[in-house]
């Protein structure tokens, strides 16, 4: 009777509530016959309390908690180490999902702001060659429920009031993991989930452009980034293989449909790489581009991916020195865009722009 009993247990069905949008857990509620406030309430104490453990649900019965045991799940991801830039503050943790498979997230405090940034694949498939995370390769997409406890547990370790600003622009491309990156924004974007606002949240893209449109007509009105770091299908598509699939010329048509929709302006990321994009030509390919739409530039300095040991072309890539970095910048200035050095931070302890990656067994 023993082993039945057993058997009957490893057989019970459990559902993992974490990672479901608000309509989601009121329809899982009213499906296992409970009224769907009930759904609104859990809600509320998953993403607006970050509790983890239904005895803290001080408003659910005690009977429907026990219940609720049995039959559902609320974890996601394990904290396994952290370490933190003695130089900038900067805190990049590793995490564990349930199959055992690792990520990072990336904690940058800042004098009027501290953002979390989070990942949303394990690894990435698009082999950018400035970046470590494609050079470790791709195992899965993450679950919206991993994508939110990466900023549970930052938020938790830092102070929920003391997290202002999100960015998908960990490891991956979200837009390839478009329905789970969408459920976590619509997580975010719900008024009972407090502490950042969507207006807040940036999505970062290599380019992806059927989904840039379609994450414009989602009506999330979230921030965007545009991975760009050239403005010529050649020289992108040497250092970004994606553009070979969707083309710059389809990127840039489909930012300008989201800016466009959402009213929005748009962030073109720029990574500096020596005699690579760092000409006259491409400053003056910049200036063209900005004239078209509403736009800002983000100029991101290359940071080292020796951690990862690259061969080939990723090798031989070098940062642009700052002196040209400067000239560079002010040639941009002189035509009035507005245009950000991203100062680089947690560099020293490999958690930098472009260097986040874990090494699979």
């Amino acid at each position: 009777m023993g082993d039945e009993t057993k058997t009957t247990v490893q057989e019970k069905k459990v559902t993992q509530l974490k990672g479901m949008t608000l309509d989601e857990l009121k329809n899982f509620f009213a499906s296992i016959g409970k009224p769907r406030f009930r759904g609104e309430q859990i809600f509320n104490w998953l993403y607006n309390h970050l509790v983890t453990n239904y005895d803290d649900m001080s408003n659910i019965p005690k009977v429907l908690r026990n219940e609720l045991k049995e039959i559902t799940e609320l974890k996601t991801l394990e904290y396994l180490t952290s370490v933190i830039s003695p130089i900038t503050g900067t805190k990049k943790y590793i995490f564990e999902t349930n199959d055992k498979l690792k990520i990072e997230s990336v904690v940058i405090p800042e004098e009027k702001r501290t953002t979390v940034c989070l990942s949303t694949q394990v690894g990435c498939p698009l082999d950018c060659t400035f970046c470590a995370t494609g050079l470790m390769g791709y195992k899965r997409n993450l679950t919206t429920g991993e994508i939110f406890d990466q900023y549970m547990l930052a938020a938790k370790d830092f102070g929920k009031d003391n997290v202002t600003n999100i960015v998908f622009m960990g490891m991956g491309e979200p837009l390839l993991n478009y329905n789970n990156t969408i459920k976590a924004l619509r997580i975010f974007s719900e008024e009972l989930t407090t502490g950042v606002s969507i207006k807040k949240v940036t999505v970062s893209t290599a380019g992806i452009a059927p989904k840039i449109r379609e994450l414009a007509e989602a009506n999330l009105k979230v921030k965007l980034a545009l991975s760009l770091h050239s403005c010529f299908e050649d020289i992108r598509s040497k250092i970004m293989p994606i553009n070979n699939k969707y083309s710059l010329k389809q990127n840039i048509d489909a930012v300008k449909f989201y800016a466009r929709h959402t009213g929005l302006r748009i962030t073109f990321e720029y990574i500096m790489l020596k005699d690579i994009n760092d000409r006259d030509e491409d400053a003056n390919a910049l200036i063209g581009l900005c004239s078209e739409l509403p736009s800002k530039i983000n100029i991101i300095p290359f940071n080292s991916l020796e951690h990862m040991n690259p061969v080939g072309f990723a090798a031989e890539l070098e940062p642009t020195p700052i002196q040209r970095i400067d000239e560079f910048v002010e040639k941009l200035r002189n035509k009035n865009i507005t245009v950000m050095i991203r100062d680089t931070q947690g560099d020293d302890i490999s958690a930098a722009c472009g260097q986040l990656a874990i090494k699979f067994e």
